[in-house]
């Protein structure tokens, strides 16, 4: 009965990882434009006078074509596909990962390697799935590591790839805001005897420059740190897998394993700030440098 109900099991699991919206992105958006146009009805600005349709195509439009021209093609619709998880988180917990790789665990000492070959067909997590059946078909451990490994960097590199379309992004924005303010300029200085048309024109070049500072701070730089913080928990997640199989063709007994792979998860959030302070140092020692 224990092992009928194993597909019924894997199928739930699948069910938890299904995307959620993510309340921190949501909820910043809102904050971060509630903050902005507050302070603006403090100071007396009246709203009507923040939507520029000419100043939003001249920021959005010109940094769009920027950034085509600076990307791959495969890479910019991969990044556009990768937008979804900016607004929907899909992580899978960890704590029933472990349990899953556990149990694999624990079957596979009873009853060695080959009873989880019809549990690792039924896998949907394609990564778990594939580490899980080298392991059945009596792949050597070092090859197996080799293979997920290189799975793995190439995943980080194309997710590195893709964060950088949404900097590249953030960076053009508030240059092209810049020049649609000039735009906003020159038709201001070509009509200095019309009033009417000198106020539109310097309302223009206002709020595009306050477009391009603002969709650059406020979406595009922010999308990109998401992005990366993503692709760490996705990292961390196939890397826990990897140590469980190894644990599992090792044949180790299921409570080291769980012992591992509980250390691993909690020691995840230390690798992250240490990564983190690595790169500040190296963009400081550059900045000597320079």
């Amino acid at each position: 009965m224990a092992e009928a109900t194993k597909p019924e099991e894997t199928k739930n699991r699948a069910r938890k990882g299904r995307s959620k919206p993510d309340l921190a992105t949501l909820g910043g958006m809102v904050v971060a434009l509630g903050g902005l146009l507050g302070g603006l009805l403090v100071e007396g600005v009246k709203i009507r006078d923040v939507p520029q349709f000419t100043a939003a195509m001249i920021v959005l439009g010109g940094t769009a074509g920027a950034v085509m021209v600076s990307t791959p093609l495969t890479t910019l619709i991969a990044a556009m596909k990768r937008m979804a998880s900016i607004f929907f988180d899909s992580t899978l917990q960890l704590d029933g990962l472990i349990t899953e790789v556990i149990g694999y665990a624990t079957k596979a000492r009873k009853n060695g390697l080959v009873s989880l070959e019809q549990e690792a067909m039924l896998i949907e997590d394609p990564f778990l799935n594939k580490a899980l059946n080298l392991a059945v078909d009596g792949t050597d451990l070092q090859e197996i590591r080799r293979m997920l490994e290189l799975e793995i960097d190439l995943e980080e590199q194309h997710a590195e790839a893709e964060a950088k379309v949404f900097e590249s992004a953030g960076g053009y924005a508030p240059t092209v805001g810049i020049i649609g303010a000039v735009m906003g300029l020159i038709q201001v200085m070509k009509n200095l005897a019309n009033i009417d048309e000198l106020g539109h024109g310097i309302a223009v070049a206002f709020v595009a420059t306050v477009y391009g500072v603002g969709v650059a701070n406020l979406f595009f730089l922010p999308a990109a740190s998401k992005i990366k913080a993503r692709a760490h928990a996705e990292t961390q997640r196939k890397e826990l897998i990897l140590e469980g199989i190894s644990g599992i063709v090792e044949g180790l007994n299921p409570k080291l394993i769980r012992a591992k792979l509980e250390a691993f998860a909690r020691a995840a959030p230390a690798k992250e700030v240490r990564e983190a302070k690595e790169q500040k140092t190296v963009k400081g020692a550059k900045a000597l440098g320079t």
